[in-house]
């Protein structure tokens, strides 16, 4: 059984996502700040975090800094806020999934269950996957570089992973786009993802200005591999 902690302020949300995740066959467990989270988090196992940014006691984006360096839990954010810099924020600082108030609980909950399988087809697959000098371990969701770990956010390990499963093919700016929507939704744009691409390269090529991994294509899009 999949379990689900909660950590959401205001207890009429956090009872009401409790009740939906209960229906759907959860063990959830709720916290309303958090200091009572990060006790859980040490002592307890959690297939998924659902995460406030606004908490009494402390910030959600510092909370979920703290949980992704201590376990590869994965964490949507669930919060008031939806400028993109915060939602890029969040996702920059390990959040699978970001999610706005109001919402309906049937899509919360299948961006529960979309997370959840995605991270089940990494462990099962426990696969490593070589491009030149780079290393990818799908199981540990880890990048390596000449065996030197290279530190991705998670929207930028989701980026290389759609390149890398299209070896060999050109994928448009759409295509990439549409292998991003289930973490970023609509805060990854065309011009989000120019900036993405960059800072990518800037941390898995020899040389930024000239790619060897990730190739422009020009005037359809990027590809890796030939």
């Amino acid at each position: 059984m999949d379990t689900v902690l909660i950590v959401e302020d205001d207890k009429t949300i956090a009872m009401g996502i409790e009740y939906s995740l209960k229906q759907e066959g959860f063990a959830v467990t709720a916290c309303y700040n958090a200091t009572d989270a990060m006790e859980k988090f040490q002592t307890e196992e959690y297939s998924l975090i659902i995460l406030d940014v606004s908490l009494p006691d402390g910030s959600g984006f510092d909370l979920c800094k703290m949980f992704r360096s201590a376990k590869d839990t994965p964490v949507i954010f669930l919060t008031a806020c939806d400028e993109e810099v915060n939602v890029v924020m969040g996702l920059d600082m390990g959040a699978d999934d970001y999610i706005t108030k109001p919402f309906r609980v049937r899509e919360l909950v299948s961006r529960i269950k979309s997370v959840l399988r995605r991270y089940n087809k990494a462990l099962s697959n426990n696969a490593e996957i070589h491009l030149g000098k780079l290393m990818i371990n799908t199981a540990e969701a880890k990048v390596y570089k000449d065996g030197e770990a290279v530190l991705l956010t998670a929207l930028e390990y989701r980026l290389l992973l759609t390149l890398v499963n299209s070896k060999g093919l050109t994928l448009t700016r759409n295509q990439i786009l549409e292998g991003l929507w289930d973490v970023a939704g609509d805060f990854v744009n065309d011009n989000t993802l120019t900036v993405y691409i960059k800072r990518l390269r800037e941390k898995i090529e020899d040389d930024p200005q000239q790619p060897q991994i990730i190739k422009t294509v020009r005037g359809l899009g990027y590809k890796v591999g030939e």
